[in-house]
C-alpha cells in the first residue's frame, strides 16, 4: 500500500514538473503548437496535449481560435515577461477576426514589431476563401515596405522610431534603401498619421497584392497593427480604403479596450 502511494506521489510530482515545463515553454515562445513544445522538451506529443488540456482547464493557457497555437492567459501574467499581455491581445483578436471575416472576407492579420520586422501573431489566412497563403502565423514582414510596418512606425514615439530606423539602416537590405531618405520617410509617416491608416501598393513588397493597416493602442501606446491584404487586380487602393478602413478601425478600437 505504501509503495502504491509512493508511486502515485512520484507520478503526481512528475506530472507537475512536466506541466510547469510546458507552461514555461509556452510563455517563452509566446505562441506555439503542441508538437513544437513536445519536440523542444523531448516529451511525447500525447503527454503534451494532456498537459495543455489541464493547463487550459485551469485557465493558464488558451488555444487560438484561428490556429493550433497555444498561449498563456492573463491568469498567468505573473510569469511577467510581457508574453501574457500579448497573449491577451491575441486572444481578443481571434474571436473579433472571426466576427468580421464574413464582412471583410479578405485575410486579416494582427502583427507586432520584433527585431526589424512585423511578425504576424493572429490571422484569418487559413479560413479566408480569398487567401493565397497558409501558415502565416510567425511570418516576418519588412517594416518599411508593408502597411503594418508603416502604421507602426507612424504612431510610435519619436525615440522608438529613431532606433528602429537606425536598426533597419544598419541591416542595409537593398529593397529598403529607397525608403530610408529621411525627408521622404518623414513625409510618408506624417501623411499616415493624418489619415489614421497606412497602405501598401504593388511592387513595394509582394507585387500581386496590396494592403491597409491601422494601429492598435494599449494604454495609449501603439502595440500592434491590424491589416487586410488583397489581390491588387481585384480592388484598387481607393476602393479598398472606402470599404475596409472603417471596419479595420473598429477592430483596432475594440482591441484597445481593457
Amino acid at each position: 500500500m505504501l509503495k502504491t502511494k509512493g508511486n502515485e506521489a512520484q507520478g503526481g510530482v512528475r506530472a507537475l514538473v512536466r506541466g510547469l515545463a510546458v507552461l514555461r515553454e509556452v510563455n517563452l515562445l509566446g505562441a506555439a503548437r503542441p508538437g513544437e513544445i513536445a519536440t523542444r522538451l523531448g516529451l511525447p506529443r500525447p503527454t503534451v496535449y494532456r498537459l495543455l488540456q489541464t493547463l487550459e482547464e485551469e485557465g493558464l493557457v488558451v488555444f487560438s481560435s484561428t490556429n493550433n497555437r497555444v498561449r498563456v492567459t492573463r491568469l498567468a501574467a505573473s510569469l511577467g515577461d510581457g508574453s501574457a499581455a500579448m497573449s491577451a491581445l491575441c486572444q481578443a483578436a481571434g474571436p473579433l477576426f472571426s466576427e468580421y471575416l464574413a464582412k471583410i472576407v479578405w485575410p486579416l492579420d494582427l502583427s507586432i514589431y520584433e527585431s526589424a520586422a512585423m511578425v504576424i501573431q493572429e490571422t484569418t489566412h487559413g479560413r479566408s476563401p480569398l487567401s493565397v497563403d497558409r501558415g502565416m502565423i510567425g511570418y516576418r514582414m519588412p517594416v518599411l515596405r508593408t502597411s503594418a510596418g508603416r502604421a507602426y512606425l507612424a504612431f510610435i514615439s519619436d525615440e522608438e522610431r529613431r532606433l528602429i530606423v537606425e536598426h533597419i539602416r544598419r541591416l542595409a537590405v537593398p529593397e529598403d534603401l529607397s525608403f530610408l531618405e529621411a525627408i521622404d520617410l518623414s513625409d510618408l509617416l506624417a501623411d499616415i498619421r493624418a489619415k489614421g491608416y497606412a497602405t501598401r501598393e504593388a511592387g513595394e513588397f509582394r507585387p500581386n497584392t496590396s494592403s491597409i493597416a491601422v494601429p492598435v493602442k494599449l494604454d495609449g501606446a501603439t502595440t500592434a497593427c491590424v491589416s487586410i491584404i488583397w489581390i491588387r487586380s481585384a480592388l484598387s487602393i481607393k476602393e479598398a480604403t472606402s470599404r475596409y478602413v472603417e471596419p479595420l478601425m473598429e477592430i483596432a478600437d475594440r482591441l484597445s479596450r481593457p
